[in-house]
């Protein structure tokens, strides 16, 4: 019997308490439940330790990534206090590692540009954790605790260290029952760490991965003068410009009743015709989701470079402005920005909002650009150059690619429909089917037998062009492919540099959850299929390795007897049919085509889901599939013949030589 429904009165509000309020809901700190809030929870750790090295308590960070997936961080700084809190009356390990929203960055005094900043991040790991053990060197003694599942088990142990060392050892090991997968890979960890070096310039950055058991593998990560190092680096020689450095500290309030706080900002940038790039770091937290520092650059470099284009006559009459993107597509730059109060949009401290921040930014960097272009005149008329280069290569690009756009997707509907376009009625898009149908017969006997709630039809009129051998302006010179394009409105995917600007394609855009490509079971319908899918190949690869691309299968023969059809689609199925008849009078007819079939055969052989036999085409191989496609429709001659004559014997039978 069903359970009766829990009544939702006032004794339904429970409440999460203790380990239970991140076990329950990792998501609402970590951002996930699966493997990027796994690795958040690692980084909640290393934050710690990155907070004490850039108050200059040490200047080494070594992780360690077991086989096991447990983690290990350790730093060399003042050591974690984990004793007897006078203030609070409990012990620290209990405030640090077993409290939410405990710890000791709030008021600034110790960390003033602080990474880990909410008293969340060692509690919450340790919370999600299948066991984590605390190892402190600090005041003279070894202090060590040790959790299970978010529970501590045997209280603080605390022993005299004669040693000169401190600092903090944890160890833990993400717990399954937390995450969904705990496999985090080395290279986060490589990434992770080589990102802290860059903004936490002459702290020492150690990997420790573990190839076997007890073997481990080290990489270090180090960068003296931190961002600007890793500009050189990564830009190497490719740029039009030197890598300048610009820094300052201010001071600012996000409105007139909230408190003011102290901001350090700096950036690294250059210019370059080739590949350009933007990061943005604040308090060590790459910011991946926009925010104060990012708009301030955008809007700083953007109206600093018109304001020089302008004044120094580099636009052409009633030309428009430059635009952002023009400006990032040549702009090289690290921003590395710190404050004592922050604004993170949430836990992951992906994104901040701090508006003085942004104004600070914005007035510094436009400052900076104006003293460096007129210190720099030659740096400034290449910037200029180049950032119009690329605004005209970009409205250029922008024209055609609308021009073609316009061309390739028209709004389909009954004002501007596809020339014998048949459209089903759902517009549900995990439904509907689209049949390319060859002919106009075969339209006719297909729209009669398909089930018009969701299944489409259009006709290929004639042979399609082989969409190998044509250049992109003859393809779209096709009404046939045109046509079609339209009708899958997802656009088409160009890989040729050259001709870039024609890609429209969007799966976002895609109507159909089938292509089906349905033709007569003879040469010609052979023919025209191949055709069709070389046509798909090259202008939507996307819905044949996503697996959208059907071909019906068309029986080949008819065996009727004088109370039923049997369909066979190969020699096989057509001599089993037989042998099961036994001594039943039968007849054997060649199959007809698609437009001489009667709507129920039709739709019993090839247009009812229940019964129909779809193949899907997924190539296994994009490159031998591509080969193929160019051997037999391509322009080599010679290897095409090659195959015919080494293979011919294959398919001997199935050649109409009548």
């Amino acid at each position: 019997m069903p359970k009766k429904k829990k009544e939702y009165d006032n004794d339904s509000i429970g409440i999460l308490e203790g380990e239970d309020r991140v076990r329950k809901r990792p998501a609402v700190i970590f951002g996930s439940d699966d493997l990027e809030g796994c690795k958040h929870s690692v980084f909640e750790i290393v934050s710690n330790s990155i907070d004490e090295a850039r108050e200059g308590n040490g200047d080494r960070i070594i992780v360690t990534r077991f086989l096991d997936h447990s983690v290990e961080v350790e730093d060399f700084g003042r050591g974690c206090p984990l004793d007897f809190n006078k203030t609070v009356g409990r012990y620290n390990w209990e405030l640090v590692y077993c409290e939410m929203y405990a710890g000791g960055k709030y008021d600034n005094a110790d960390y003033e540009y602080s990474l880990g900043l909410n008293g969340l991040g060692a509690c919450a790991t340790q919370y999600a954790s299948e066991y984590m053990d605390v190892t402190v060197y600090r005041d003279g003694f070894e202090y060590k605790v040790h959790f299970e599942k978010g529970r501590n088990i045997g209280g603080l142990s605390k022993n005299v260290f004669k040693g000169k060392r401190t600092g903090t050892i944890q160890r833990w090991k993400p717990d399954k029952e937390v995450f969904t997968d705990i496999d985090i890979p080395r290279e986060y960890f490589e990434d992770v760490l080589k990102k802290q070096a860059v903004v936490n310039p002459r702290v020492h950055f150690e990997f420790r991965c573990e190839i076997s058991a007890g073997e481990f593998e080290t990489v270090e990560f180090y960068y003296e003068n931190g961002i600007t190092d890793y500009l050189s680096e990564r830009i190497g020689d490719t740029g039009l410009t030197d890598i300048q450095f610009i820094s300052t500290e201010r001071t600012g309030q996000d409105a007139p009743d909230r408190p003011q706080y102290k901001m350090k900002l700096s950036l690294a940038f250059g210019f370059t015709a080739k590949e350009a790039f933007q990061e943005y770091y604040h308090n060590s937290s790459q910011l991946e989701h926009d925010g104060s520092p990012q708009k301030a650059v955008q809007s700083a470099f953007r109206s600093s470079i018109d304001a020089y284009i302008k004044a120094n006559n580099k636009y052409k009459a009633n030309e428009k402005g430059i635009t952002v993107a023009d400006v990032l597509d040549s702009l090289v730059l690290v921003s590395a920005t710190f404050s004592t109060l922050t604004s993170y949009e949430n836990q992951t401290k992906k994104a901040i909002n701090n508006k003085s921040i942004q104004d600070n930014m914005t007035d510094f960097i436009k400052h900076s650009l104006e003293v460096y272009f007129i210190e720099n005149p030659g740096d400034a008329v290449k910037i200029a150059d180049q950032i119009l280069i690329n605004k005209r290569a970009r409205e250029s690009a922008d024209r055609i690619r609308q021009n073609t756009k316009n061309n390739l997707t028209k709004q389909i509907d009954l004002a501007n429909m596809v020339e014998k376009f048949v459209d089903c009625r759902t517009r549900d898009k995990s439904r509907r089917e689209i049949y390319i149908v060859e002919g106009d017969s075969a339209l006719g006997s297909c729209k009669t037998a398909r089930n018009a709630e969701f299944q489409a039809i259009i006709p290929i009129r004639g042979k399609i062009l082989n969409c190998l051998k044509a250049d992109y302006e003859r393809i779209f010179k096709s009404d046939i492919i045109t046509d079609l394009v339209k009708v899958l409105g997802c656009g088409v995917e160009v890989k040729s540099k050259a001709n870039k600007e024609l890609a429209t394609f969007s799966m976002e855009n895609f109507r159909w959850n089938k292509v089906i490509i349905c033709t007569d079971a003879d040469v010609d319908g052979y023919q025209i299929r191949t055709l069709v899918l070389t046509m798909l190949y090259r202008l939507t690869p996307t819905l044949i390795e996503q697996g959208y691309v059907y071909i019906a299968e068309s029986p080949l023969f008819e065996i009727n007897t004088k109370d039923m059809t049997y369909f066979a689609y190969t020699e096989k199925e057509k001599a089993d049919i037989v042998a099961k008849l036994g001594d039943t009078k039968y007849k054997i007819d060649r199959s007809k085509g698609l437009g001489e079939n009667d709507p129920e055969m039709m739709s019993l052989t090839t247009m009812d889901p229940a019964t129909r036999r779809l193949i899907k085409v997924m190539p296994a191989d994009a490159e031998e599939t591509s080969r193929m496609f160019d051997l037999l429709l391509g322009d080599d001659l010679q290897g095409r013949k090659d195959y015919i004559a080494e293979n011919s014997a294959t398919y001997l039978e199935m050649a109409d030589l009548s």
